[in-house]
């Protein structure tokens, strides 16, 4: 199964729409959001898809966050989120980034199958051990690169796609 990566999408609505147009088009159904969502609208947005979150550090509207991801049906569950991974081998953790010696203990736990994560707006995909640490990298692009990705539990991989 596919699912959407993104993060640090900074209240940039037009880009949240582009990736999400993009997602419609590949068949993606489930988007991991790995926080700096920012103002309840973007989560809105992703209405229809499956979604999962995390806080970033700027997500400070979080009582209006926490709404916005129960009126669509999502799962926004603090600044950490475990999950399993939908084929069924080993666990997937969301997590913004934001404390580094923390990200840096859940790669190298051999704990999670794959560890996401945001903050740095700088894309990552590699393979550390056994475990492949994504960022999406920024959806809002801030006048740079705007990115997210598209991740396939099924091959273990992930595609990095500009907006």
């Amino acid at each position: 199964m596919q699912t959407g990566l993104i993060s640090d999408s900074h209240d940039h609505l037009e880009n949240l729409e582009r990736a999400l147009e993009l997602f419609r088009d590949r068949g993606v159904r489930r988007i991991w959001h790995a926080g700096d969502i920012v103002s309840p609208p973007m989560l809105l947005a992703m209405e229809g898809f499956e979604v999962s979150a995390v806080f970033g550090n700027n997500d400070g509207e979080k009582i209006g966050l926490l709404k916005a991801a129960t009126k669509i049906g999502g799962r926004l569950d603090g600044d950490f989120l475990e999950l399993a991974a939908p084929c069924g081998q080993g666990s997937i953790a969301l997590y913004h980034g934001t404390y580094a010696p923390f990200l840096y203990a859940m790669i190298h736990s051999g704990k999670y199958r794959t560890v996401i994560s945001g903050h740095t707006h700088k894309p990552v995909n590699r393979l550390e051990g056994g475990t492949l640490v994504l960022n999406p990298g920024t959806s809002h692009g801030f006048r740079q690169r705007a990115s997210v990705m598209i991740y396939d539990d099924a091959t273990h991989t992930a595609e990095l796609i500009d907006l």
